[in-house]
């Protein structure tokens, strides 16, 4: 008798899987997709390498045929799942139930080429009734779902192969274009033109604290003579001033600290009382945008950390399936639900029917299941053995879906108006809100954007004094509060997925994939929770939306993907679709084709900002400042000056560009003279931001000592001592209580103490944000150090297994998405099947990270001839180390780096 071959995409599902299956059942991983389009020249086989079409992976000319390749990494899966094929009397393609999942599957069957009977099983959740039922109930391949992701992948490649060679020409070698990431760079770009345009208004009003019958309540002006008071919504974005047409009543300062004295000393009479009763449903359950928004929100995490998390939460069993659009529970999901409410919170609390939510958003598709925790029973998020993220994100899924099935929240909407003398500048009225919850059905399970359902109660709740009208309450006190109007906030992840999948753009499967590539290939930078698109974000989309604005126009996309979707309904044939797209007098490859030429380089190179004293462009290593000025000998000479990566478009005013320049023209002013060394002291700016520099470069002194400042700190503020204090680091904080020093520093990941054991042992800390590098002490400092060790995802490692001889690392254990590893400094390597936390060995770990760093030696070496392949995959070379300020001849600093020039120079 043969046995049954089920693969599945990883190790960790394959685990999992393997515990519901038969006896004779053998599980096997794909590691993810076994055969894709070349990434590179040397992936192409060499019966296509002399053909036009081959770097771009699809024969344009031959029915957009795809060519597939198996990459290198992939080979060896192949072999062996070929070998576990061999003396099996059927194949099972478990891969996940998604156009992707469908597509790994159907490359599975072309290259193993199965003579056994062959069906496709699939489920959303890894349970054992799941399981069973899978079993049963297997089928055919479902092309239609494979001719959508082929066309997705085939028009995805077709658009960033195209666009991205013509980007490395005219803007920036490395650069790339994609079908949805460039139309979330251009959304970010455009908030970004919004803050720069953005004139702050200003505005007065008052707010008062009264009293009645021993409660005391706040109120705010609303009303002046029974006119509306300003407030920040009146006033234009782009002008600072009231909107036109408006009929409100701007208040300045002295008129309203005219009032305020006035309305304190006055009687205040209550005009009306409104009670308005209101109700409140739970949200649906999630989705994947909606996961990746709460997420984001509740527990910061960014969108690839909570795919990759949710990931590992499918694969072994703890939620469904985690890439759907559909808000749908099951019956038998309602039920657990329903049980854990009635369990918890008591009878009533819980809805007096089921609820079923419908999908409202565009283009549902994917698996046909909300997210919710697996089973016919959830298991509550503390029996589930889950720490650290893996538990935030549980709890969060559980919440959630059994918040769905509680009863309604019941509130009653307070409003209280008040009138009171405002002397010469007419009546006043005064407005209190309050709200009262009379009910608080699913709040007590979960609060949208709270993580603390309980704290979030109360925090909901403003609670009036009874008041009636014609009462008096007594005045305790008003002040007058001046305000600015905020120019419209950033992005952040959550606020991106929701724009996008509103305007129905990509795929929530895939936004967290495009997230991480705008901020990986530069376009943005990710601090604060909120992305910053960089100068060449703006360059770029300057670009397109002059020569292609199609491509970046959010209503095109959407249509593209109706299309897409309609291709995998089969209400459209894909064939024709990719030839109206790329050929023909207004295809894609002609639209390039003419437009390339009428490309200005320069111009594309060019940030067009208002109100500097220069212009910003786009250099080999990013951006910089020119302008002209006049030269000692009265000619005319170009000025450049790199930009600090830093510095973002909305953050540049002339102030700072002209700080830039002048210190590049003269070289910076000093902080003062370091009383030990009798050196000057310098603060100057480079690519990588502002540093400190001891004295100046020279024969004698090379390298002189630098220190970059910490992040949040500006160089406007820095004080002498701040910089001295910064260049003496490291500093010795004290003796160990296990022997060896302690220390503060600042290292390339920011400041950290470390306890230096001596023989080249040494165990680091990242500080706080809360911590100062130079304030630091001791004490704090073994706090730190007796915190458990992060790992790769803020993981904390399950073991120590110890320091190998001749070594200087220690090697840990932890457990990630896809099972067990072991970690000595950057590398990582997979434990082998079989082997457990409790079975590995210190020698075993060492044969197994050998074997990991032995493998990507080759890798290391082809990255090291600084080649990059001509099929589009390349991305640009790091620049050169910063150089040190050179000195003039009357032996001034020059420039914050001199490599800026030729930095710049494009």
């Amino acid at each position: 008798m043969g046995h049954t071959l089920v693969i599945v995409e990883s190790p960790t599902k394959a685990r999992t899987i393997r515990k519901f299956l038969p006896g004779d059942f053998r599980v096997e991983a794909s590691m993810g997709h076994v055969r894709d389009l070349p990434n590179n020249a040397s992936e192409i086989p060499a019966a296509h390498k002399g053909e036009k079409w081959a770097s771009l992976g699809v024969n344009t000319a031959h029915a957009f045929e795809p060519l597939y390749v198996v990459p290198k990494d992939k080979k060896k899966v192949v072999k062996e799942l070929k070998d576990a094929l061999k003396g099996a009397d059927q194949l099972l393609l478990a891969t996940d139930e998604d156009r992707e999942g469908e597509s790994i599957s159907w490359h599975l069957l072309q290259l193993l080429n199965p003579k056994v009977p062959v069906k496709r099983m699939v489920f959303h959740e890894i349970t054992k009734e799941a399981i069973s039922r899978a079993l049963d109930q297997t089928r055919d391949l479902d092309m239609e779902l494979v001719h959508a992701q082929e066309t997705r992948r085939i028009l995805d490649r077709l658009v960033g192969y195209t666009l991205s060679p013509l980007l490395w020409k005219k803007v920036a070698w490395g650069l790339s274009a994609g079908r949805v990431q460039s139309v979330a760079v251009r959304l970010l770009v455009e908030r970004e033109r919004a803050r720069r345009a953005f004139r702050s208004g200003s505005y007065w009003d008052l707010k008062a604290r009264l009293e009645q019958g021993g409660g005391g309540f706040e109120a705010k002006l609303s009303h002046l003579d029974g006119v509306k008071v300003a407030g920040g919504s009146d006033f234009d974005e782009t002008t600072g001033a009231l909107k036109a047409g408006s009929t409100v009543r701007l208040l300045a300062e002295a008129e309203a600290r005219q009032l305020q004295q006035a309305v304190e000393q006055a009687p205040w009479l209550v005009a009306a009382v409104e009670e308005k009763p209101t109700v409140r449903r739970p949200v649906a359950p999630f989705t994947t945008s909606t996961l990746q928004q709460e997420a984001n929100r509740k527990l910061r995490l960014s969108a690839r950390e909570t795919m990759r998390t949710a990931q590992g939460l499918y694969e072994r069993g703890f939620i469904t399936y985690m890439r759907t659009d559909s808000v749908h529970l099951s019956e038998q999901a309602i039920g657990a639900a329903r049980s854990c409410v009635e369990q918890k919170y008591g009878s009533p609390y819980l809805s007096p029917s089921p609820r079923q939510f419908s999908t409202k958003a565009r283009n549902a598709q994917e698996a046909h299941e909300a997210i919710r925790p697996a089973g016919e029973s959830f298991r509550d998020p503390a029996a589930t053995g889950l720490d650290g993220r893996d538990l935030a994100l549980y709890e969060l899924i559980w919440k959630r879906t059994v918040a769905s099935q509680m009863a309604d929240a019941r509130l009653t909407m307070l409003a209280v108006d008040l009138e009171v003398d405002g002397g010469a500048l007419g009546s006043a009225g005064f407005r209190a809100s309050g709200k009262r919850i009379d009910f608080p059905g699913f709040f007590r399970a979960y609060v949208e954007g709270s993580d603390d359902p309980d704290a979030a109660l109360e925090g909901q709740e403003v609670l009036l004094p009874a008041l009636q009208q014609g009462d008096r309450p007594a005045c305790k006190g008003v002040e007058a509060l001046g305000h600015q109007t905020q120019p419209p906030a950033r992005y952040s992840e959550a606020a991106l997925v929701k724009t996008l999948e509103k305007e129905g753009i990509g795929r929530p499967s895939t936004y967290a994939s495009i997230i991480g590539t705008i901020v990986d290939r530069g376009y943005a930078t990710l601090a604060n929770n909120a992305l910053t698109p960089s100068f060449t974000a703006f360059a770029v989309t300057a670009l397109l939306e002059e020569h292609f604005p199609d491509l970046v126009d959010p209503g095109f996309t959407a249509r593209m993907e109706n299309t897409l979707d309609e291709i995998s309904h089969g209400q459209v044939q894909w064939l024709p679709y990719l030839e109206s797209f790329y050929k023909g007098d207004k295809g894609l490859e002609t639209q390039v084709a003419q437009r390339e030429s009428d490309i200005d380089p320069g111009a594309s190179r060019t940030v067009a900002l208002e109100g500097l004293p220069c212009v910003v462009r786009i250099g080999r290593f990013g951006a910089y400042l020119e302008t002209k000025r006049v030269a000692d000998d009265g000619s005319e000479e170009l000025l450049k000056a790199t930009l600090p990566q830093e510095i973002t478009p909305a953050d540049l005013d002339a102030a700072k560009a002209e700080l830039i320049l002048r210190q590049k023209a003269e070289g910076p002013e000093a902080l003062g003279e370091d009383p030990e060394t009798g050196e000057l002291v310098y603060l100057l700016f480079g690519q990588y931001g502002p540093y400190v520099q001891r004295g100046q470069v020279s024969d004698d002194n090379p390298k002189p000592k630098r220190a970059s400042l910490p992040k949040g700190v500006k160089p406007e503020e820095l004080s002498l001592d701040d910089a001295l204090g910064l260049l003496r680091l490291p500093r010795l904080l004290g003796e160990h209580p296990e022997g060896g020093k302690v220390q503060a520093g600042l290292g390339r990941f920011g400041p950290y103490v470390v306890h230096d054991k001596g023989k080249g042992e040494k165990d680091y800390r990242s500080l706080k944000a809360d911590d100062d590098v130079l304030a630091v002490g001791l004490s704090r400092a073994l706090e730190l150090l007796a915190m458990p060790k992060r790992g790769r995802g803020g993981r904390t490692a399950l073991k120590d297994l110890g320091i190998p001889e001749g070594g200087e690392e220690a090697i840990q254990l932890f457990d990630g998405p896809y099972g067990l590893y072991v970690k000595q400094g950057k590398v990582n390597a997979s434990l082998p099947e079989g082997t457990t936390a409790d079975t590995i060995t210190l020698e075993q770990a060492v044969e197994l990270l050998a074997a990991k760093k032995a493998t990507g030696k080759k890798t290391t070496a082809r990255k090291a001839t600084g080649k990059t392949a001509s099929t589009g995959t390349g991305t640009a070379r790091k620049p050169a180390a910063r150089k040190p300020p050179a000195t003039t001849k009357s032996g001034r600093l020059r420039a914050s780096a001199v490599r800026v020039i030729r930095a710049a120079d494009s």
